[in-house]
């Protein structure tokens, strides 16, 4: 199931190699599918209600819906709809609440900042409300070149 997830961000765009190159990027991926399938096995065993992990505020739900990268990935908790993935950016010069992502033309901009900015990238399924943060990805921070000091004689 992870592995359908993650084949749908490299197509989409949204992978860490498709933003500078994999050796561009200036930190690590933090990737957090592990806290992923701990809270949704905590769920099935019945030590976390659905309203406990169905708690997607409402601006996350009107992100997924409007602007949201459709994926072939079920729900995990109500198993009725496909999650989809929602990327927000944050950083310098960004609305305290983040920038929503929704094309890759819009990432690729994002990433030749010179500030150090961070995309959150979260799935959520807008028929239960699940939600869960998948991964977190340093892009921008390229620093601007000088320019070239003209030869004096």
């Amino acid at each position: 199931m992870c592995g359908d997830l993650l084949s749908n961000l490299a197509v989409m765009g949204f992978g860490a190699s498709s933003l500078r190159g994999a050796a561009g990027l200036r930190g690590a991926v933090v990737d957090h599918r592990f806290a992923r399938r701990h809270l949704i096995n905590e769920f099935r065993r019945g030590r976390l209600r659905k309203d406990q992990v169905c708690d997607a505020h409402p601006e996350l739900i009107r992100a997924a819906t409007n602007f949201g990268a459709p994926t072939q990935v079920r729900c995990p908790i109500c198993d009725e709809r496909e999650v989809v993935l929602v990327t927000y950016v944050f950083g310098p010069r960004l609305p305290a609440f983040g920038r929503v992502v929704s094309t890759a033309a819009q990432m690729q901009t994002l990433s030749r900042s010179s500030d150090d900015l961070a995309a959150y990238v979260v799935e959520a399924c807008t028929g239960c409300r699940w939600h869960h943060l998948l991964r977190v990805l340093p892009i921008g921070g390229r620093k601007k070149r000088a320019a070239p000091q003209q030869a004096q004689g």
